[in-house]
């Protein structure tokens, strides 16, 4: 049998997996930018009258942050759809709760009433997705970027910068608590929670896993499909 002409090389690598070849700027997928687009929106509009300026801007300090960095990545080093899916819904999660603060949120009132629960549980929503979205980029920051494979020690090492992460955000917490004094009362929002940092942190670290459980695989799919 003839050998396959030069002008046809194969489009799988070394290692197996099929990639699929590099698309050119002009057809890059365009739902990135929509997804990045709307949560501006989304952003502008919570800053519409929030029940409290200062810890509107305390919460949704990160959302400016992590759209800037990815519309200047969006076409260097694009993510995964996933990974940006995920982040839009963070993003919604934080800008909803900056708006109202966390202990205001409506659909948080809602399910306290739903199941007679002795406060609002919107935070904790903010913290499961604190540690369940950080770890899918995480992921692929470290598939693509690190010599880590798929594995165990892929799993404890994601786990531990969302875990560190997490307690990161606890002592900024604090340290603006004790700077502000009692002006971060909004903006920590332990309800009259003595353990509210604890919870958050096991929150995000319970996200942090169940995202790698839940989503592994789909993850690597979406890696695989990535533009050589």
């Amino acid at each position: 049998m003839d050998p396959a002409p030069p002008d046809h090389p194969s489009r799988h690598d070394a290692a197996g997996p099929r990639l699929d070849s590099a698309k050119p700027t002009s057809s890059r997928p365009k739902e990135p930018l929509v997804l990045i687009a709307l949560a501006g929106v989304a952003l502008l509009v919570s800053g519409i009258a929030p029940y409290d300026r200062a810890t509107w801007a305390l919460e949704v300090f990160p959302v400016v942050v992590a759209l800037a960095v990815l519309l200047a990545t969006y076409r260097r080093f694009p993510l995964t759809r996933l990974a940006y899916r995920l982040l839009f819904v963070h993003a919604l999660i934080l800008i909803v709760g900056g708006h109202y603060t966390y202990a205001r949120v409506p659909a948080g009132f809602w399910i306290q009433d739903l199941f007679d629960l002795a406060r609002n549980h919107y935070d904790r929503l903010g913290h499961v997705a604190q540690g369940f979205v950080p770890a899918i980029v995480v992921r692929e920051l470290l598939i693509r970027l690190s010599p880590l494979a798929q594995g165990g020690l892929l799993w404890l090492t994601v786990t531990s910068i969302c875990l560190a992460f997490s307690a990161l955000y606890e002592l900024l917490e604090w340290g603006v608590a004790v700077a502000a004094g009692g002006g971060a009362v909004e903006f920590l929002g332990t309800q009259g929670d003595p353990w509210d940092a604890q919870w958050d942190m096991f929150l995000a670290l319970t996200g942090a896993l169940a995202a790698q459980w839940l989503l592994g695989r789909v993850h690597d799919r979406r890696l695989r499909a990535l533009p050589a």
